[in-house]
């Protein structure tokens, strides 16, 4: 596909590729060059579209099964150590 380059420097980029990206008129993009040359455009998405996409952990972890797990993995750490001086 070809684009256009203006005297100000800017692209127009190809309906297809703005398709395939996702991108709408406003969207930021990012550049990145990569050591042999070649130049990726990316959408540049905020934090908030990230939400959700991890699922969250069933349930929480206790101090405990984590000492427990330790302790099976072949350590014999116990935590910090608490002596006064």
């Amino acid at each position: 596909m070809d684009g256009t380059l203006t005297s100000k420097g800017q692209a127009t980029i190809p309906k297809a590729i703005r398709d395939h990206l996702g991108l709408l008129p406003g969207d930021r993009v990012k550049f990145f060059i990569h050591p042999d040359g070649c130049v990726v455009l990316l959408p540049k998405v905020p934090v908030t579209t990230l939400r959700g996409m991890l699922r969250a952990p069933r349930r929480p972890v206790s101090v405990r099964a984590m000492e427990e797990a330790i302790a099976d993995a072949g350590g014999n750490h116990k935590g910090p150590s608490r002596t006064r001086r």
